[in-house]
C-alpha cells in the first residue's frame, strides 16, 4: 500500500499536495511495474479542528458554498480561533458536535462542504492522471483509535497528563504527544493508530505500508512508529515513512493573496498558459490542443518534482519546466512522439536480416532499463529513472542525427526502425512510471 496526497476536506488542495501526489503515484507505479499488487490509499481529515474552524466561519457568513469560499472561511476561522477567546470556545464546541453528530444544522453544513471538497479533489486527480483504490477518513477510524489508546493506557504504554492522555515520547528519546485531548476526543495521533489497524485489517497480507508526507511530519512519524512498535509490532515492522521537501515557486506571480498558500489549480493553470504560448503556432484542433496542453503541463510539473532525490526542497521554475529542449518533461514527451512518428512512417515492420557489427550507446542504454527500474524500486527513488530517460533520449537524438532510419537501399534500415520502436517503447514505459502521459502529437 502506498498512502499519499491526503488532502483535508474544507481546505484548499495546494502545491504541497501536488508534490505528494506526484511522488506517491510514481512510487505506486514503480512497485506495480515491478510486478507487485499495489493499493493506492488516500487518508483525509474530514473531522477535526480545521473543519470546526471552517464551519464556525461559514455559520457567521452563510452563502452558497464554493471551494474558494471554504478556503477563505478556514482562514477566517483560524484567525478568530487564535485571537478571540469567545470564538475559540465556540469552535471547540462545534468540533465536539461534529464528532458526535449531535447538531442537525451543523451536520447539514458539514455534509455539503465534505461532498463539495471530495468532488473538487477528484477533478484534480483526473487532471494529474492519478487514482486511488481506497479512501480512508478520520471519521471512520477515530473511535477505533480512541479505543486502542484507552486499552493500552491500562497497560502503561500511554499516560494521563493534565486531563489528556499522552504517549511519553521523552522516555524513548523522542517527544511527548497528546493522543486523547482534555475534551475526551481522539487527536490526529490516535486516529492514525485507528487507521493503521484498519489498513491491516482490510489487507492482512500487505507486505509493506508506505506513507508519503512532507518532511515537516518526520518527527511526528518517529513518535507514531515508536508507539506502534509497542502496541502493534507486527504492523510497525511493515511500515515505511517517506518524507519529501517543499515545492517553492521561483516567481512571486504564483503566490496567493495571503502569500502563504498556492492552490494547485492556480499553479497548473499558470503552467498550461505557458505551454499554450509555446504551442500557439501548432495546427491542432481546439479539443486536441487542450488535451496536449494539459498533458505537457502535468509532465513539466511532475518531471521537475521527480528529477531530484525525494527529501529536498524544490525551487520550481515554470519557464524552464516547459522547455521542449534539454532537461524537461516536455523534451522527453517530444522525443517519444518523434520516434513514434518515424515508426509510423516506416509502415509494416520488415523482418530484420542484417545487424550492425558494433553496439551503439543507444543499444547499451536500452539494455539497462530493467536494472534502473529495480534500483529505483529498491530505494524508492524515481529520480534514477528521470536521469536514465534523459540520457536515453540524448543517445537516441545522436543516433537519429548520425543514421538515416528509413532508407529502402540500406539493409540496416529494418533494424534501425526496430531499434527506434524499442526506444519509443522503453521511453514511454519510463514516463508511465513517472506518471507522465505521452500525447499522440506535439
Amino acid at each position: 500500500m502506498v498512502e499519499h496526497t491526503d488532502p483535508n476536506p474544507f481546505k484548499i488542495f495546494h502545491i504541497g499536495h501536488l508534490m505528494a501526489n506526484t511522488i506517491g503515484e510514481s512510487l505506486s507505479r514503480l512497485v506495480e511495474f515491478s510486478g507487485a499488487d499495489v493499493v493506492r490509499a488516500c487518508y483525509q481529515g474530514d473531522v477535526g479542528l480545521h473543519v470546526a474552524k471552517t464551519l464556525w466561519a461559514v455559520g457567521k457568513n452563510p452563502e452558497d458554498m464554493t471551494i474558494e469560499y471554504l478556503g477563505k472561511m478556514y482562514v477566517l476561522g483560524s484567525e478568530k480561533y487564535e485571537e478571540d477567546e469567545s470564538a475559540k470556545k465556540e469552535i471547540i464546541s462545534i468540533n465536539k458536535k461534529i464528532f458526535e453528530k449531535s447538531d442537525p444544522e451543523i451536520n447539514t453544513l458539514y455534509e455539503k462542504g465534505r461532498k463539495l471538497s471530495l468532488e473538487y479533489f477528484d477533478a484534480i486527480y483526473a487532471k494529474l492522471g492519478s487514482r486511488f483504490d481506497r479512501f480512508f477518513f478520520e471519521s471512520e477510524v477515530a473511535d477505533a483509535g480512541k479505543a486502542i489508546v484507552l486499552k493500552f493506557l491500562e497497560q502503561g504504554v500511554f499516560e494521563k497528563s493534565q486531563g489528556a492522555i499522552i504517549f511519553p515520547g521523552e522516555k524513548h528519546g523522542l517527544h511527548n504527544r497528546v493522543f486523547i485531548n482534555s475534551e475526551g476526543l481522539p487527536t490526529y495521533e490516535a486516529k492514525e493508530i485507528g487507521l493503521t489497524a484498519r489498513k491491516f485489517e482490510l489487507y492482512p497480507d500487505m507486505s509493506e505500508s508506505v506513507i508519503v508526507t512532507a518532511n515537516e511530519q518526520s518527527d511526528y512519524f518517529k513518535v507514531l512508529l515508536k508507539t506502534l512498535s509497542l502496541i502493534a509490532p507486527e504492523h510497525a515492522s511493515r511500515m515505511k515513512h517517506i518524507a519529501h521537501g517543499l515545492l517553492r515557486p521561483s516567481s512571486g506571480k504564483m503566490s496567493s493573496r495571503k502569500g502563504n498558500i498556492v492552490p494547485a489549480e492556480t499553479m497548473l493553470e499558470e503552467i498550461e498558459s505557458l505551454v499554450a504560448e509555446k504551442m500557439k503556432e501548432r495546427d491542432f484542433g481546439a479539443e486536441e490542443l487542450a488535451s496536449i496542453r494539459k498533458d505537457v503541463a502535468v509532465s513539466a510539473l511532475k518531471y521537475s518534482i521527480l528529477r531530484q532525490a525525494i527529501g529536498g526542497d524544490i525551487i520550481y521554475d515554470p519557464e524552464k519546466s516547459v522547455s521542449f529542449e534539454g532537461d524537461s518533461g516536455p523534451y522527453l514527451q517530444y522525443a517519444c512522439v518523434r520516434a513514434g512518428a518515424v515508426v509510423a512512417k516506416a509502415g509494416v515492420s520488415e523482418e530484420v536480416k542484417t545487424f550492425p557489427e558494433t553496439v551503439e550507446p543507444l543499444e547499451k542504454l536500452l539494455a539497462r532499463f530493467p536494472e534502473v527500474v529495480e534500483r529505483s524500486r529498491l530505494e524508492y527513488a524515481p529520480h534514477y529513472i528521470v536521469t536514465y530517460l534523459i540520457e536515453l533520449a540524448g543517445a537516441f537524438n545522436s543516433y537519429y542525427t548520425i543514421h538515416k532510419i528509413i532508407d529502402e537501399k540500406d539493409p540496416l534500415s529494418p533494424y534501425r526502425v526496430l531499434l527506434t520502436e524499442t526506444f519509443a517503447g522503453v521511453l514511454k514505459n519510463g514516463l508511465w512510471i513517472l506518471g507522465i502521459e505521452v500525447p499522440k502529437r506535439m
